[in-house]
């Protein structure tokens, strides 16, 4: 029965398998993620700031509803709550400690809860927030143990859990030393359980060391000590401190790096770069609209009678022979060798072209608790690397019955902003290099060369059109169109947000910084006569007398201006007659009457 079970399963169990394995892929670390925000419910918290800036209140609640939203659509079965400390009113399913008001109880995320932040924001929000919770006293070993509580009335099994401070009080109890005392044994308590306690201060000056430094956890990287000491005095900053807070880096898969006989280096793999898409649509059954989950069962064609596993073989066609065999050998031919990553030397960066870039690439990071000394020895690796100018050439096998691939780790230096957030972490890009097998001989069409005078006159419409480019700076407007829409109908909204194409060009902008260039590039490539719209040319008038067509006089180029066209690469402009008369008049003889062929015969006459 075992057997069957493990046979017969669901494909919806499946297809969530293989997409965990594809975003996540750590099967050392499943389950849920949750997050619990703990605000500060105090009146300097309602503070409006200088200039007309928003609160640290209405900062806060932006960044949960943000949170919020972006969770629902990313990770839709994570956990979070939202929980107030420093309140007059008490809220708490315990119904135990005062000065709490837990405002949403560790749930999955959803658009009543999105509502019910958006009515905290503004000065209606802060009006209802006094008049729901107000401001009072502040015990914040209460708030802590509070939080505790939700995360052990949980049954389901969380990967990672975490706790975000928001406040711009740095002394919450105003120096009363037993105070501080029992949120520091708290909050000791409370990361030995492992939850990770962040802190989100909103002013500055702010003194961490006062009462904050044994609360919030160590670092996760020291590279993030100076982080924890800056304040967020803007929205945008906050929604970037975060943004990179909240998301748990999980690794695709965890191999050994060999170096050598006996010297192996534990790493992580990371993706860097994962396409967005649309979410795929789930079947309801009509009546009751609850999912329509599908199994899938194998009869024989003879007798219909239900097949076993064992019953089922696979074959392939070779040499006009069926060759039959078993699951477990088809396990084994696909199998090389176990996951892992051999060094097999180093090549100059030169070596490596843009051309070998056929798929997305990962990023290698030392897992320090797999194997200790992982990160020195790393670390050592990385900088010589990037002194040297090289890259490492591995060959790599990330899971099992996955055939091996060549990989360049090429090296990368941690880069930090003006705020002291970390723009690119230091590590290797994992550059995944072709085969033999992957690289194609094209064979491209014939087209005219350009001449200088065209090639010059491009270059200088591309270094006027030339900008930074960064991805993160474009969203896919189909995918915001398409939550825009469904946040429209989950929160009974009237009509969808705007959204804003980023990729559209601006063509304004464009005309006003080429200015005459578009139209002086045009008169070197195209003819006179050509027509983009490719519209017939007009017919020719009747002549009044005789029925016939009026011919035009012939137009004779002088010859300075021939020779000027020739030099500028304009004798395109021309039309056919008008270049028959000019080889005419210079003794050109030509076999055709084709325009290039005609160009081509007066180039070499006035170029003797």
């Amino acid at each position: 029965m075992a057997e069957w079970n493990k046979f017969y399963h669901n494909e919806d169990d499946e297809e969530e398998q293989e997409e965990g394995e594809q975003s996540g892929g750590d099967s050392k670390i499943t389950g849920r993620d949750s997050l619990v925000f703990l605000v500060d419910a105090s009146k300097e918290m309602f503070i409006n700031g200088e200039d007309g800036q928003l609160s640290k209140f209405d900062m806060t609640m932006q960044v949960v509803r943000n949170v919020y939203t972006s969770k629902i659509i990313s990770s839709p079965k994570d956990l979070m709550a939202l929980v107030f400390y420093g309140t007059e009113q008490s809220k708490d399913p315990s119904k135990s400690f005062k000065h709490v008001y837990v405002y949403h109880d560790l749930d999955s995320p959803g658009a009543k809860r999105v509502q019910d932040v958006d009515a905290l924001r503004g000065l209606k929000g802060a009006q209802l927030a006094a008049e729901t919770m107000g401001s009072g006293k502040t015990s914040f070993s209460d708030a802590l143990w509070c939080c505790a509580n939700l995360y052990s009335d949980i049954k389901l099994r969380l990967s990672h859990k975490r706790l975000m401070i928001f406040t711009c009080r740095d002394e919450p109890h105003g120096g009363d030393s037993g105070k501080d005392r029992q949120a520091r044994t708290k909050a000791g308590d409370l990361k030995e359980t492992g939850i990770v306690i962040d802190l989100m201060h909103l002013l500055k000056p702010f003194d961490v060391a006062a009462f904050f430094r044994d609360i919030i956890s160590p670092p996760e990287d020291e590279s993030e000590l100076g982080l924890q000491l800056e304040p967020c005095e803007k929205l945008e900053d906050l929604n970037k401190r975060v943004r990179a807070k909240k998301l748990e880096k999980r690794a695709n898969a965890r191999i050994h790096l060999c170096l050598g006989e006996g010297v192996n280096v534990a790493v992580g793999l990371y993706s860097t770069v994962k396409a967005a898409r649309k979410p795929s649509p789930i079947s309801l059954y009509r009546e009751t609209n609850e999912p329509v989950h599908t199994k899938t069962r194998t009869f024989h064609t003879e007798t219909g009678s239900l097949l076993l596993p064992s019953e089922i073989k696979k074959s392939q066609v070779y040499g006009k022979k069926q060759i039959v065999m078993e699951r477990d050998e088809v396990d084994a031919i696909k199998k090389f060798e176990d996951p892992a990553m051999f060094l097999i030397g180093f090549k100059p960066m030169e070596r490596l072209k843009r051309h070998h870039h056929i798929r997305p690439a990962e990023f290698l990071y030392p897992e320090e608790d797999e194997v200790k000394g992982s990160a020195c020895l790393f670390s050592a690796l990385l900088t010589k690397c990037h002194e040297r100018n090289v890259f490492a050439l591995c060959r790599c096998i990330s899971r099992r019955n996955i055939p091996p691939r060549f990989v360049a780790l090429v090296p990368q230096k941690e880069e930090l902003d003006e705020g002291k957030v970390q723009i690119s972490a230091s590590g290797f890009h994992v550059i995944y290099l072709p085969y033999a097998d992957d690289i194609r001989t094209l064979d491209p069409p014939e087209c005219p060369t350009a001449s200088q005078s065209q090639v010059d006159k491009m270059k200088e419409i591309v270094s006027k059109l030339r900008f930074k480019y960064r991805s993160d700076d474009f969203e896919n407007p189909a995918l915001q169109q398409q939550y825009r829409n469904l946040e429209a109908l989950a929160l009974d909204m009237m009509a969808p947000e705007d959204t804003e194409d980023l990729i559209m060009p601006k063509v304004e902008q464009m005309n006003d910084r080429l200015g005459p260039l578009v139209q002086e590039f045009k008169d070197l490539v195209y003819p006179a006569d050509y027509n983009p719209e490719g519209k017939p040319a007009a017919k020719r008038k009747p002549a009044d007398a005789g029925g016939g067509a009026e011919k035009k006089p012939k137009v004779e180029v002088p010859e300075d201006e021939l020779r000027e066209r020739a030099q500028n690469g304009t004798l395109g402009k021309l039309t056919v007659p008008v270049l028959k008369e000019a080889c005419k008049k210079f003794g050109v003889h030509t076999t055709g009457n084709k325009k290039q062929e005609l160009i081509d015969a007066l180039v070499a006459q006035l170029g003797q």
